[in-house]
């Protein structure tokens, strides 16, 4: 089957200016995402959807593809995930090029890795699955939540105040890094996650959300302690 990583990469940013090629640890952070699709040796092309010329600049210096640019309704704060990558599978149908699946991954995902990518893709395909989506376990029991009420912190399931961390049914959330992607399905459903969707799970270790400079720092630093400890 003939699949096409795509990396979502707008130029807009509000939290975080030019989060997307921002030097992560001595590289542009698309960098990371591009090396990691490239190595995996499963996807017939890498490319980057853009609206920005100098992200375009730097996707190619490492290797990325920039067949066309992104819509400007496509580049704005409401598009979605899923509206981006029907207009690229469009773009490239107009081309003359279909794929039978694909890869959504983000751009700000230094974490991810060839190894990672290649599994993923290999159990879409193994499982026949819809979605395969990296997943990592939440490190406090959502169960024992607590919110305001009536000015006073309530717990939000009071049945499971006491009960034992081991006897409560694990939660998961998706790490944003990446959705491999079945393309029938996905044209049909309109969604990334969708019916028959598998796990991938991560270690903890590996992943961060970076959306604020502290996330960043945050990010930085698990990267070095990863890469002292050789597992990176």
């Amino acid at each position: 089957m003939n699949a096409v990583a795509i990396i979502t990469a707008r130029g807009g940013s509000k939290r975080i200016p030019r989060k997307n090629i921002k030097p992560f640890l001595g590289k542009p952070i698309i960098a990371y995402s591009i090396e990691a699709a490239i190595s995996s040796g499963v996807f017939d092309e890498v490319m980057v959807s853009t609206d920005d010329e100098e992200i375009a600049e730097i996707a190619r210096t490492y290797g990325a593809k920039v067949p066309f640019y992104r819509s400007e309704a496509m580049a704005d704060d409401f598009a979605t995930t899923a509206d981006v990558l029907e207009e690229v599978l469009r773009m490239y149908r107009e081309r003359g090029k279909k794929f039978d699946c694909f890869c959504c991954i983000y751009p700000t995902a230094p974490f991810l890795t060839a190894e990672n990518l290649k599994s993923s893709m290999e159990t879409l395909i193994r499982q026949d699955a819809d979605t395969v989506l990296p997943v990592v376990r939440f490190s406090f029991p959502p169960q024992r939540a607590v919110v305001m009420q009536d000015g006073y912190l309530r717990p939000k399931w009071p049945e499971h105040i006491l009960t034992r961390s081991q006897d409560l049914e694990p939660f998961y959330h998706d790490c944003g890094q990446f959705y491999c992607l079945r393309t029938k399905s996905f044209l049909e459903q309109k969604k990334v996650v969708m019916e028959k969707t598998m796990p991938f799970f991560q270690e903890e270790m590996r992943v961060q959300d970076i959306d604020t400079e502290e996330d960043w720092k945050i990010a930085e630093m698990k990267y070095r302690l990863m890469q002292s400890g050789g597992q990176q």
